[in-house]
């Protein structure tokens, strides 16, 4: 409470007897609310408004502000200036006054406090109940709709920024700078991973700090993670149609401020309470993962807002120039473009839009430390025009930025318009997160259709996607599962989704999700199809491990977590969604299945064959005369063009040789490690394998075996010799090294 007092206080200072505030000019950068130990510097962007007031307030439950102070000066379509003795903590919003006309693009509404897009920190959550539809610009429920105009003050339940400073002790901070080649990425929700951990102190759980804590550091490091992709927290809103229905946008994709680390994941959880718990704790949970050695990757959401279409509320963007940072219909203005399915498009064609998200990026690095993003519907970010263009003004600036293009930098390479899906399509500098591995993968264990050929060529790092752009193998980001479809536990045990607590009436979510549930429709006590499932499972972490390219593991899939056939979660923030760390304590098979997760990872960092840089040329290399890879058909011959062509071969081995990677070290060493020996049967019968000679006193000796619950071989010691046989069982995978017989 000392800091909430401090800023009171500092307000009272700034006043005058009859509530006047002596401003000054100020300047128009930085854009925001900017504290430079004197005062503070007030810049926000408006090209087509008339007049700007900054509204300060003394308290988050104050119905009305202290006072309206009108900016003085505008530059460059920016409106500024400078408020001595004011200090962090102040809270703060903006009236901005312009024409109220739809249908030419302009929704300014002066009775409305909009947020700074520029805000370090958000105080107050959406109530929509109480708020009675003052926090959107036109009357609900008049016959005009959106072209209706509301003359209720909303004061009492806009959300306001508070001013931050950015002042921070972080020590001997170091990034961990993993290479990509070395990297796994672990996609975890800050709340659901820690909520019910019964080693998380209790006032940990669902928070910053929480994630940061010894117990979660540890399990992290113990399955391999090396760098943490954390669902959306930048502070967003739930919206009026999930809380109506007592729902919540637990995910957080419908993003508010860009720059607000979202307070929900505070110890107090409430930002009226301390303004700046939010940026302080962040920093902390940073700070703490860097030092286990683990980056911390943002799911970031800049291709839309959490203001919707024209019907959706009046927050920030809408209000402060809507024409300027929302696409709008060519045919009538009134309407939104919607590449996103969320209701609006950001505008990347206008300079102040495109430099909110840069701003916004560079702050995230320079200030929080953070080590990359994933670029949620990123095709939405690159489209000019209509079309996507992977050489937009987005790339270009971010390719040029000595600080961002050093980053980490993930692509979800989709959107929802017309060519949006553009995996592939993304330059040099960018990974993307591969959807033709993940249904590659998917439909082949589970007999749905992909080939054995595109199975290979996902396994060798997706040749076709990304080496005639000059990029590497990790530019794959490999997954199967991730936050937004079926867990692992739920895509072995579910053909159809099970979306009803959602309340759509099962309507939302994928319809095609490439599962099988192995036997029977989700729980059964049938020990043939439970045993399967497990195998199935295995099968498919053990791909992941195994393929060239960069893994990423959901998180919870290693816990055996299920959502109960819900493959759109996006809105259960309970029971559904956390990780219920108890039952896996409890179970053994859960158990058994963890320690597979940790016995793959360790294989996967000890084998340098498995963590190429460049991708395999499949002809004897001029070093050592030998193939890098090559693939047989379980008979032990070479696979020919009939044997890929051919839809029912389901079953091959695949030869990676360690003496061919003809890559250098940091250190300037050749690289060299084991040969591997890979064998796969997905048909549903058991296939006899022949084992390749490699070199006279040589033989193939056991690493991996997924017919084991633990995938721990059942004898460790035994080396097969070239022309031995060995059986697979249906739906099965073995690994093999390279050994002295």
């Amino acid at each position: 409470m000392t800091s909430h007092l401090f800023y009171e206080s500092s307000l009272r200072q700034t006043l005058s007897a009859n509530n006047e505030v002596r401003i000054l000019p100020g300047t128009p950068y930085p854009l925001g609310a900017s504290w430079d130990g004197l005062g503070v510097n007030f810049a926000l962007f408006s090209e087509h408004a008339t007049r700007v007031e900054l509204c300060l307030f003394d308290d988050a439950n104050d119905t009305h502000e202290a006072c309206r102070i009108a900016l003085p000066e505008y530059t460059n379509h920016v409106w500024h200036g400078y408020l001595p003795n004011i200090q962090p903590g102040q809270l703060y919003g903006y009236r901005v006054y312009g024409p109220y006309e739809p249908e030419n693009g302009h929704r300014f509404n002066s009775n409305k406090i909009v947020l700074d897009p520029y805000a370090k920190t958000v105080v107050r959550y959406m109530d929509w109940a109480s708020s009675e539809g003052t926090l959107f610009g036109y009357r609900m429920g008049d016959g005009l709709a959106d072209l209706s105009f509301d003359v209720r003050d909303n004061a009492a339940w806009a959300p306001l920024a508070a001013v931050t400073d950015p002042a921070f002790s972080w020590g001997n901070d170091k990034r961990p700078c993993t290479p990509w080649h070395k990297t796994l990425i672990y996609e975890t929700h800050v709340k659901g991973m820690t909520q019910l951990h019964p080693d998380v102190p209790q006032e940990l759980r669902g928070t910053y700090l929480g994630l940061a804590s010894d117990p979660m550091i540890n399990h992290m490091q113990s399955i391999g993670v090396t760098a943490v992709e954390i669902m959306p927290i930048h502070h967003h809103i739930d919206e009026s149609f999930l809380t109506e229905k007592g729902l919540k946008n637990y995910w957080g994709y419908s993003t508010l401020g860009f720059f607000a680390p979202d307070s929900r994941y505070t110890v107090l959880k409430d930002a009226t309470k301390d303004p700046l718990a939010a940026v302080r704790e962040f920093k902390m949970m940073v700070r703490a993962l860097h030092a286990a050695g683990i980056e911390v990757i943002l799911d970031v959401v800049y291709n839309h807002t959490a203001e919707g279409n024209q019907m959706g509320p009046t927050l920030n963007f809408r209000g402060i120039d809507n024409k300027a940072y929302y696409r709008l219909s060519g045919q009538n203005m009134r309407y939104y473009e919607d590449f996103t399915g969320c209701g609006n498009t950001l505008n990347m064609r206008h300079p102040y839009v495109l430099q909110l998200i840069m701003d916004s990026l560079r702050y995230w690095v320079d200030v929080m430390h953070v080590d990359g993003f994933r670029f949620d519907l990123a095709s939405a970010l690159a489209r000019e025009l209509y079309a996507v263009d992977r050489l937009s003004s987005f790339f270009d600036i971010i390719h040029q930025d000595p600080l961002l293009s050093q980053v980490k930098l993930i692509a979800e390479p989709w959107d929802l318009g017309e060519g949006g899906y553009q995996v592939g399509n993304f330059p040099v500098h960018w990974t993307e997160w591969n959807g033709q591995y993940r249904d590659t993968v998917r439909s082949f264990w589970n007999g749905n259709g992909a080939t054995v050929s595109a199975l290979a060529t996902r396994i060798a790092g997706s040749s076709d996607l990304y080496e005639t752009s000059g990029r590497r193998p990790t530019a794959s980001i490999n997954f199967v599962t991730s936050h937004d479809g079926f867990s692992l536990a739920d895509l072995t045990s579910y053909n159809e989704k099970r979306n009803w607590a959602n309340g759509e009436g099962n309507r939302d979510g994928d319809n095609h999700n490439l599962s099988w549930n192995c036997g029977a429709e989700g729980p059964t006590q049938n020990h043939a199809v439970l045993a399967l499932r497990q195998r199935q499972k295995r099968n498919i972490l053990a791909t992941l491990m195994l393929s060239l390219g960069v893994p990423m593991l959901r998180a919870g899939d290693e816990l055996s977590h299920s959502q109960l056939g819900n493959n759109n979660a996006y809105c259960q923030d309970n029971g559904i969604s956390w990780f219920d760390w108890l039952s896996v304590h409890e179970d053994a098979e859960k158990l058994t299945f963890l320690a597979f997760i940790r016995y793959i990872s360790q294989i996967r960092n000890a084998h340098p064959v498995l963590q190429r840089r460049r991708f395999f040329q499949g002809v004897p290399s001029e070093a050592t005369g030998v193939r890098d890879i090559t693939w047989f058909m379980p008979s032990g011959r070479g696979m020919g063009v009939q044997d890929w062509q051919n839809p029912h071969t389901r079953a091959m081995t695949i030869m990676l040789e360690g003496t061919a990677i003809n890559e250098l070290d940091e250190q300037g060493h050749r690289v060299i490690g084991q040969t591997l020996l890979v064998m796969i049967n997905a048909h549903h019968y058991p296939v006899t394998f022949t084992f390749p000679f490699h070199r006279s006193g040589y033989g193939w000796q056991q690493l991996l075996d997924t017919q084991t619950d633990a995938g721990v071989p059942r004898d460790l010691q035994k080396v097969f010799s070239g022309g031995a046989y060995f059986t697979l069982v249906d739906h099965s995978l073995s690994l093999f090294v390279l050994s002295q017989t």
